[in-house]
């Protein structure tokens, strides 16, 4: 599991964004990335793959690409 957070309190900004991969029952691997500001209710969406080094291919490319938005490396497990 990968957690980003972008926080800005002069704009009032406090999001984060998690990104996990997880197997699925089918035999199938899942991206699965939830975000939402920092209290309230968000977004998830899953994104499946054929195997687990394709998912941790697109969950990295989800990582560095907040990274570049702006968002700070919490959690990488």
């Amino acid at each position: 599991m990968i957690r980003l957070e972008h926080r800005e309190p002069v704009r009032n900004c406090h999001r984060f964004y998690l990104i996990s991969v997880m197997p699925t029952l089918f035999g199938e691997w899942a991206v699965v990335r939830e975000w939402r500001r920092i209290g309230s209710h968000g977004g998830r969406l899953e994104l499946w793959f054929e195997s687990e080094a394709q998912a941790m291919d697109e969950a990295m490319k989800r990582c560095r690409q907040k990274q570049r938005r702006g968002y700070a490396l919490i959690t990488l497990l």
